[in-house]
């Protein structure tokens, strides 16, 4: 997609943002049923159940949306190759390619586009992206880092050519790092990508040499930058600021501003469709985009279609995020559905301390996605100032032995970049369970001793 065909979708898709609550579902379910028939003509495993559920070709366009059976994670990857359509992928073939291919930027089949989950509620899988979808979902990214902003406000931004600074993981095929490093590329700005797991002081060399003008990254990253600049080991001055990846809290919020002195657009996505929604005021809470995804709360529940991604169409698709959705009133600029509040994932970090008082964090992404035969989950707990405790699930017939060797040699590798100080103990427990708040399972539990270090 070329720059002038970016700005012109780009400008077509802000238009949505401007149509009348009527004018907005109407649009909404036109996709919907176009994606539901498609699926059915496509796809065996929805072919299968819709047919079952009583779905024909007849009342395809009629048939209750709450009465097509839901899909979760579980029944995705148990049917990924029947769910998949243009092509029969499987999540082998796909983690191999990923395992062999150090260029992010490749695609799979030279078409498309591997995003990889978090592993936060289970084993890590890949989401596929065809061309024509990931560049649908860019634009939806770029509309919402640019929210709040006349066309003619955004136009002056990309002729100013901005140097936009990413802080998140960027060692694996993570949704966000790789749709925010194409959509900068797509409208030629500079970039830097810092690695969350980079020592503080590669931090500061690094921004102070690139002297960034928007910022992009996790909540809890910005929080470890704000820190930074109210101790003057480093000097920023940010035009707009986006935070994604993980909740942001209210008390964060007020933080980040105080110190930066810019509002904050807090941008949400998830591996299975990264553009979901975004929120620059919290009295008016989340926006969610209805043009891209068509999103229901059932007892709290989230479920979403995505509208835009046709090779592996996500219909009815349980979210573990839980929501709560606000009145439409029909006032304001903007119809699009808005939400009180979003309860996901909210990781605390390990702040560690070395004999000298120097302080080190070690981050939620650098520590998940663990994929060792034998283990079934796992979890960790800070036990000491320079020590942490890994809680592991394995499968009944595991051999311990030969997990705690790979389990140990992977975490060796992850410590001995900047925390070769830490120790820790690896402890096998029978069963994980997960926070009912939330329905995931806590990477991190939180801890008194971090949260000490952190202050």
């Amino acid at each position: 997609m070329g720059y002038g065909q970016l700005l012109w979708n780009l400008f077509r898709l802000r238009k949505n943002a401007g149509k009348s609550r009527k004018q907005v579902e109407k649009l909404q379910q036109k996709k919907l049923r176009d994606m539901i028939r498609y699926a059915f003509e496509n796809s065996e495993y929805y072919r299968r159940i819709y047919s079952a559920a009583g779905v024909t070709r007849d009342n395809i366009e009629s048939f209750p949306v709450e009465k097509l059976p839901p899909v979760d994670k579980k029944i995705l990857i148990e049917n990924y190759e029947d769910i998949v359509c243009k092509e029969k992928l499987n999540q082998e073939e796909l983690a191999e390619f990923a395992a062999g291919c150090e260029d992010m930027k490749k695609t799979y089949h030279g078409n498309y586009h591997l995003v990889h989950s978090s592993g936060s509620t289970g084993k890590p899988r890949f989401y596929v992206y065809d061309d024509e979808a990931w560049e649908q979902m860019l634009v939806g990214i770029i509309r919402g880092a640019l929210w709040g902003m006349s066309f003619l406000q955004v136009v002056k931004l990309l002729l100013c050519r901005p140097r936009m600074l990413y802080i998140a993981a960027t060692d694996g095929r993570y949704g966000g790092v790789m749709a925010v490093g194409d959509g900068i590329e797509g409208l030629k700005a500079e970039q830097l990508h810092l690695d969350i797991n980079a020592s503080l002081q590669e931090w500061c060399s690094a921004i102070g040499k690139f002297k960034p003008n928007i910022v992009i990254g996790y909540p809890s990253a910005l929080k470890i930058l704000a820190g930074l600049v109210e101790q003057g080991k480093i000097n920023v001055k940010f035009s707009r600021i986006i935070t994604c990846g993980e909740p942001l809290s209210h008390g964060l919020r007020t933080y980040l501003e105080s110190v930066f002195g810019v509002k904050i657009v807090n941008f949400y996505g998830a591996s299975e469709s990264l553009a979901l929604g975004v929120e620059t005021d919290p009295a008016e809470g989340m926006i969610l985009f209805d043009d891209l995804n068509y999103i229901e709360v059932i007892d709290g529940q989230m479920y979403v279609t995505s509208l835009y991604n046709r090779v592996q169409p996500l219909i009815r698709y349980r979210l573990s995020d839980k929501l709560s959705l606000k009145e439409d009133t029909d006032t304001g600029n903007c119809h699009f559905t808005k939400t009180f509040s979003i309860l996901g994932r909210d990781e605390d970090m390990m702040w560690f301390e070395d004999r000298n008082g120097n302080h080190e964090f070690l981050h939620p992404l650098a520590i998940e996605g663990i994929c060792i035969e034998g283990i079934i989950d796992y979890q960790f707990r800070q036990t000491a100032k320079d020590a942490f405790e890994l809680s592991v699930e394995t499968e009944p017939d595991a051999d311990l032995e030969k997990v705690s060797s790979e389990l140990a040699e992977l975490m060796d590798s992850i410590l001995e970049r900047k925390l070769e100080f830490v120790r820790y103990r690896i402890r096998y427990v029978n069963q994980i369970k997960p926070n009912p708040k939330t329905g995931k399972k806590p990477l991190i539990l939180a801890d008194r001793i971090s949260k000490a270090l952190s202050a």
